[in-house]
């Protein structure tokens, strides 16, 4: 891939990716240095199958607990390399009910996109999310941190962002919030 210029995301993904089992974090934290994250330039390998960011991305939002750092990076992942396979994306999603979680993702993509002028991936991503939301689930999720204290829990709650209540999750991330634009 590296040697002619290609982007990962023309890997095709594996048939259905991310069984809700645990990812070790320093796994994760290597391929998405290895994908060119910035905050983890440093742990970038050597050696590394290329794998399909999007593929990553699942992966990483079926983690029940994952750290701040990892989950900052997944707006960047999902605007870094869109286009990625809208349908494939959306149909894993939903299989794993990860719909909340990815369409929160993508709403943060969108508003980096927006934020940085660049419309048509901005265009992309809200229609992604318009794919998402017509199987949004009503049930309360959080991004990737189950294991809340219940004073978070209702703090969160109470206080929601606008697109946190949207997409049914208990998190305080936001655009602002995150470092890296894709």
């Amino acid at each position: 891939m590296r040697l002619y210029g290609l982007s990962p995301s023309l890997l095709p993904p594996v048939a259905s990716a991310p069984p809700r089992r645990p990812l070790a974090a320093a796994a994760l934290a290597r391929d998405l240095a290895a994908l060119g994250y910035p905050d983890l330039a440093h742990l970038r390998p050597r050696r590394w199958t290329p794998k399909n960011p999007g593929e990553v991305l699942l992966a990483a939002l079926a983690q029940d607990n994952l750290d701040a750092r990892l989950v900052e990076a997944l707006p960047w992942l999902l605007g870094r390399y869109w286009p990625l396979d809208r349908d494939w994306l959306v149909r894993e999603a939903k299989l794993h009910d990860l719909q909340n979680r990815l369409g929160f993702v993508a709403t943060l993509a969108r508003r980096l996109a927006e934020r940085g002028g660049d419309a048509p991936k901005a265009r992309a991503l809200s229609e992604l999310e318009a794919a998402l939301e017509r199987s949004r689930l009503a049930r309360e999720d959080t991004l990737c941190r189950t294991s809340l204290h219940p004073a978070e829990r209702r703090r969160l709650a109470t206080h929601p962002s606008e697109d946190a209540r949207r997409w049914n999750l208990l998190t305080d991330w936001t655009a602002d919030a995150l470092r890296y634009p894709a």
